[in-house]
């Protein structure tokens, strides 16, 4: 499967939209998990759960969230963090390895997941720090890759940190019969929230090459309230809602807003900041590794996908990366929510 930015271009103004470089085999940048910790603690947390009849379910202790993993209520699991000092909470959904929720120590969320997404595992869901591996938009294979309509598998996780993975299985090898291991981290931290795609050629000789992207949608109080900031000024973007296949386009502004339908590539921008005055809140999107471009999305006026309280700023690598065989690559995401200033 080879890509090319203008054939990727060119079938991304036909469809809706929803980092890389190649480098050695190296340990990940993500957390160090104590295995027999980590095991005493899901033990205890268990024997606490049974002992209530809440085994797979979501528990307080005296008001505060328990972590684990749990059930929604059309049966697909999730795994829940919550972090011991601050009180923020995480959540990551199995089927996809999609981060749906991630809340700071004063209960704020910022991760949105749309009222029109289907949570039963039915189809992708639409929301979240949604997986878009390993193929962003059309191409050779499905819309977006089969990355996010699949169940990944828990390799360990502890009351702050999560590590999932996805292997090739006979559904994958049908349109993409490649030797890889996808694996995610997310580490929740006091004050940040921190994930890791890490992508390995598991191959003795073949290379593959492959495109990727977090689909992200962020909450906002309202379209109005939110300003975009970054580096964006004097950057080339793609304003694919122009014309039949898109206009080059400059983006003059320091601070973008949002009062029209938006599908708009921009190459070279990894370090947005969403401001929201409803929320009196900011988050800083940091794109440290992988991560090159930033895609701007919202369907406005669409009501049925609630258009007006979220805002997808995807973190994506538009040129393919090239992996040889027992090469990894790295995107790494830090979210770190701020107050705004008085």
């Amino acid at each position: 499967m080879k890509f090319s930015l203008a054939s990727t271009i060119t079938a991304f103004c036909l469809v809706c939209a929803s980092g890389f470089h190649a480098k050695a085999p190296m340990q990940p940048l993500t957390m160090e998990l104590n295995a027999s910790r980590s095991a005493q603690k899901k033990a205890t947390r268990a024997r606490w759960l049974e002992s209530r009849g809440l085994s797979n379910s979501a528990a307080t202790i005296e008001g505060t969230a328990v972590a684990g993993i749990m059930k929604n209520d059309k049966g697909l699991e999730y795994v829940k963090m919550v972090h011991p000092e601050s009180g923020a909470s995480c959540e990551v959904y199995l089927y996809g390895g999609v981060v749906t929720s991630y809340k700071d120590g004063d209960g704020i969320e910022f991760i949105a997941v749309r009222p029109d997404a289907k949570m039963d595992g039915s189809k992708p869901i639409s929301g979240g720090l949604s997986h878009c591996w390993p193929q962003f938009g059309p191409g050779d294979i499905q819309q977006h890759g089969f990355a996010r309509n699949m169940m990944w598998e828990i390799m360990d996780f502890s009351d702050t940190t999560v590590k999932i993975q996805l292997k090739p299985s006979e559904y994958t090898k049908t349109m993409w019969d490649k030797d890889f291991v996808c694996t995610f981290f997310v580490v929740l931290e006091a004050g940040e929230l921190k994930t890791v795609m890490n992508v390995k050629n598991e191959g003795v000789e073949e290379s593959f090459d492959f495109q990727a992207a977090l689909h992200s949608y962020y909450t906002v109080s309202s379209l109005e309230n939110l300003e975009i900031t970054g580096s964006f000024e004097g950057k080339e973007f793609l304003n694919k809602l122009v014309g039949e296949v898109g206009e080059m386009q400059t983006e003059e502004r320091a601070t973008i807003t949002i009062g029209e339908e938006y599908d708009r590539v921009y190459k070279g921008v990894n370090d947005p900041v969403l401001t929201d005055a409803g929320t009196r809140k900011k988050l800083k999107i940091s794109n440290q590794a992988g991560w090159e471009d930033t895609v701007l999305w919202n369907p406005y006026g669409d009501e049925n996908m609630g258009f007006d309280k979220f805002v997808c700023v995807e973190s994506v690598k538009f040129d393919p990366v090239t992996l040889n065989a027992g090469a990894s690559w790295e995107g790494v995401l830090v979210l770190k929510p701020e107050e705004l200033e008085a």
